[in-house]
């Protein structure tokens, strides 16, 4: 049997870098080596890009650059007529794989970015095009997207860096419109990077201004009463959804700690909730992944308010953790699938993808 070529992408210049290393490693310890001939890409933190030959064990906590003789300087060619990645050895050697899987989370990776240079490339990838990506990334623009596809949501108020000049202004508009608790979120990131929840105005000024440490436009949120619970989506076209899963942290609110340093927080895989509220639950992740424009796979999350049981969609990821805790694959294996047949699924949805 002929293996197919398969390039994994890890790090990057994002925020959760680290995490997108825990997800890799995760990823190719789970394809089946019979099946593919794995080929490495590594991005620091500054951007650089290197062809890896190393232990897959080395990857987490950036322990993959290390050993400089596994590493040599690579890139995409931008050249549709080289359909190549680049590895800049005593000669250079072109590597045409088959598919890249780019796990990456966050800018400069799940936004829109690579995909656009994939593109250009014209290499075949896993995931979500460049459209979707970058309008996926962008909670304002997912904001708008959702509005016009009728899909329940909190409200929100978008404020750009320059309206920070009229600090006061905007927390008024805030206050009037969202009231308190309310949550501050950058545009552009993911894994709760960057967000907090105010609960007065000293606290959502400070919010405001550590929002903007990590993007030029920030959403503003309702506060939304509820549980959270996500579902997996997976497909080309006609999507599938899994079962609901419910996240129960030990804090006030799932941040970035809670995803991935603690170990208190619990993942209730089916979610406790009516089965009539899973099927709607499952039914508008379908709808925002149509709405996106999907491919390949996303993770949807939403709010069911204790107040009525009505669901709010939250935000949806376009390439969600893939960490041996990350709800994603959790939420397949729940289904019957195991995590390597997952793995299987996405490399032919992206082979398949028309996009």
């Amino acid at each position: 049997m002929t293996k197919i070529k398969a390039c994994i992408i890890f790090g990057g210049k994002s925020p959760e870098h680290d995490i997108s290393l825990k997800s890799a490693r995760s990823v190719i310890s789970n394809l089946d080596k019979d099946k593919y001939e794995l080929y490495l890409i590594g991005i620091t933190k500054e951007g650089e890009w290197y062809s890896y030959e190393g232990s897959y064990d080395a990857l987490e906590n950036d322990g993959w650059l290390a050993d400089k003789a596994k590493l040599k300087k690579a890139i995409i060619s931008p050249d549709a007529g080289d359909k190549s990645i680049i590895i800049f050895k005593d000669t250079l050697t072109y590597i045409k794989p088959d598919i890249v899987f780019p796990v990456l989370h966050g800018e400069n990776g799940e936004d829109g970015t690579v995909q656009g240079l994939l593109e250009l490339a014209g290499i075949k990838y896993v995931g979500m095009g460049v459209l979707s990506s970058a309008v996926s990334m962008d909670k304002a623009y997912t904001k708008i997207i959702f509005k016009n596809a009728g899909i329940p949501q909190a409200d929100w108020v978008t404020v750009l860096d320059r309206d920070m000049s009229e600090i006061d202004t905007v927390c008024d508009k805030i206050e009037n419109k969202l009231g308190y608790p309310c949550f501050v979120k950058p545009c552009n990131t993911g894994s709760s990077v960057g967000v907090g929840k105010a609960h007065d105005r000293e606290e959502l000024k400070e919010l405001l201004k550590n929002a903007f440490i990590y993007d030029r436009k920030v959403i503003v949120e309702e506060f939304i009463d509820g549980h959270e619970v996500e579902c997996a989506v997976l497909g080309n076209g006609e999507p599938q959804a899994s079962c609901i899963g419910e996240i129960i942290p030990t804090v006030e609110f799932y941040d970035f700690d809670a995803k991935y340093t603690d170990s208190s927080t619990v993942l209730e895989i089916p979610a406790k909730i009516p089965d009539q509220t899973a099927e709607q639950i499952r039914e508008l992740a379908k709808k925002a992944f149509v709405a996106l424009d999907g491919s390949g796979l996303t993770r949807a999350d939403f709010f069911v308010k204790y107040s009525d049981g009505s669901v709010v969609i939250n935000e949806v990821n376009t390439m969600p953790g893939f960490t041996n805790i990350s709800m994603y694959p959790k939420l397949w294996q729940a289904e019957g699938m195991t995590y390597s047949g997952l793995l299987d699924e996405l490399i032919k949805l992206g082979l398949e993808s028309e996009r």
